[in-house]
């Protein structure tokens, strides 16, 4: 695995071995951010939920992210980030939190910035994308205009968006789907 695009295009990532840890695929981040755009990238501040890797996240930097927060609850995962950010060099324009998102979102709470951009990718078919999309439609986290990312499998059924968001986009790759949504006053 690797940076695709940007500043640091072509550095490779660690990973680990196994399905404990899916990393999004080369070929679905290059699409994700062929239909973002420069425009929703640059200066963004990034919120990476169930980062993984960080790969996303770290993808969005070297495209011109200003600054990103990743999230997971497993400390193999946030070791493998930290991992990784060291290797990129993206410490200083990164926080990490190990939190349980599935618990709520309060540690976004101290984040200073609302976020322009988010990554979501949980596991797949265990019902965590709509209760997610609701704390992050509720907590206050997210500016008017920003978009979030949902990673989840082509047969898993989001159902209607919170209010404040609406769907715009829904692409299937293989295995894996992708919707977005547009954050909006409720």
């Amino acid at each position: 695995m690797r940076i695709i695009g940007g500043t640091l295009r072509g550095r490779k990532l660690a990973t680990v071995r196994g399905s404990a840890i899916r990393p999004t695929a080369d070929r679905v981040r290059e699409a994700l951010f062929n239909i973002l755009g420069v425009r929703a990238v640059t200066a963004s501040h990034v919120l990476d939920l169930f980062a993984g890797t960080g790969a996303m996240g770290m993808e969005a930097l070297s495209r011109g992210a200003r600054q990103a927060v990743f999230v997971d609850r497993s400390a193999a995962a946030i070791a493998l980030l930290r991992r990784n950010l060291a290797i990129c060099r993206l410490e200083a324009c990164s926080r990490v939190i190990q939190w349980n998102i599935a618990q709520n979102l309060n540690p976004l709470r101290a984040y200073p910035r609302t976020f322009d951009l988010v990554f979501m990718d949980p596991p797949y078919g265990q019902g965590l994308i709509a209760p997610c999309l609701e704390r992050l439609a509720a907590c206050g986290a997210l500016a008017t205009g920003a978009v979030i990312v949902v990673e989840h499998s082509p047969d898993e059924a989001l159902g209607a968006p919170p209010p404040g968001l609406t769907r715009i986009d829904f692409r299937r790759y293989g295995r894996t789907a992708v919707t977005l949504f547009l954050v909006h006053e409720p």
